[in-house]
């Protein structure tokens, strides 16, 4: 009895031993956040209305995101766009996610139609097959400012991941092969508790495997769109940015202008009453009675410069 617990005690040593060996295979637990190994690039170039295109999606990405020996490379991109027709332009964005098979993650609106302030915020997940030609198809719906890529090699994080599985897999096969052998209760509570934390960081790991899966073969485009009355300009001369400048002044003045005009229409109520006010208080201002002015006084006549002597006094005239 003696020789049978110290051969499953041996036994769960070694399934023990083994799952140490495929933890310490990354250098973290968790080796999908373990990129130290990962090379990262990332692309930023101002681009014009319908000239997009990615620089660092290969034709057979595709392909790449599915076979197993090839590199698992993460490519996201973010956009920021303009246009003068709001509504035409975001149906154009719609119809380019239905048709490359892409969906909607998340999706923001600001603004209203009567001011013509709109703005938009799209999160699509599209397909790494179709990363390109939606690229093309958001260049065509309006005129995109800048755009940013960014693709980030998690091949040495996949493999950690599937050898941590692998090995995970191998204890659990021992530990069951141990479980049927089991004699007393005692033994079996003990291997099954070992079983239970074995089949946690199964899960765990599965599901960081589907994730880094999806992400490979989804890619992330994060589209920024605003509604403009005026596009603004791409790739242009110095003359022609001057001119623009001076009609962008003038389309200035004249929208101050209209908007002078529409303000004081607004406030016409305003503007008529202030006017009866000033005709009423002049009208008062005018029947106000005049002060009349009183007489001045008498003026005395200046003490003489020389004092008057005895019988120098002026003499009365008769």
């Amino acid at each position: 009895m003696k020789k049978r617990i110290v051969r499953i005690t041996a036994a769960l040593c070694a399934a023990a031993l083994l799952a140490g060996c495929g933890g310490s295979i990354g250098s973290k637990d968790g080796g999908y956040y373990t990129t130290e190994a990962a090379a990262q690039e990332s692309y930023n170039y101002d681009s014009a209305a319908g000239s997009v295109d990615s620089g660092l999606v290969p034709e057979n990405a595709a392909e790449a995101a599915t076979d197993e020996t090839a590199q698992k490379i993460i490519y996201n991109a973010s956009l920021s766009m303009e246009s003068t027709d709001f509504d035409t332009t975001r149906e154009a964005l719609m119809t380019a996610v239905e048709a490359n098979g892409a969906w909607l993650e998340s999706t923001s609106l600001y603004g209203t139609e009567k001011d013509h302030d709109r703005t938009a915020d799209y999160t699509v997940r599209v397909p790494v097959g179709s990363y390109r030609a939606f690229l093309a198809a958001v260049g065509d719906a309006g005129s995109v400012l800048n755009i940013s890529e960014s693709a980030e090699n998690i091949t040495s994080s996949y493999i950690d991941v599937q050898a941590r599985l692998s090995a995970l897999e191998a204890q659990r096969d021992r530990l069951n092969a141990l479980a049927d052998q089991a004699e007393t209760t005692a033994d079996l509570l003990e291997i099954e508790s070992q079983l239970s934390d074995v089949q946690y960081q199964l899960e765990n790991y599965t599901r960081q495997l589907r994730s880094m899966d999806q992400q490979v073969s989804y890619s992330t485009v994060d589209i920024y769109l605003r509604e403009v009355a005026t596009l603004t300009p791409t790739g242009v001369t110095f003359g022609e940015r001057i001119a623009d400048a001076f009609g962008g002044g003038w389309d200035a003045f004249v929208g101050f202008l209209q908007g002078l005009v529409i303000a004081l229409v607004y406030l016409w109520p305003v503007l008529l009453i202030a006017v009866v006010v000033v005709f009423i208080l002049r009208k008062i201002w005018k029947k106000r009675p005049k002060k009349e002015k009183l007489p001045k006084p008498a003026q005395t006549p200046p003490p003489a410069e020389y004092p008057v002597k005895p019988g120098d006094e002026p003499k009365p005239k008769y």
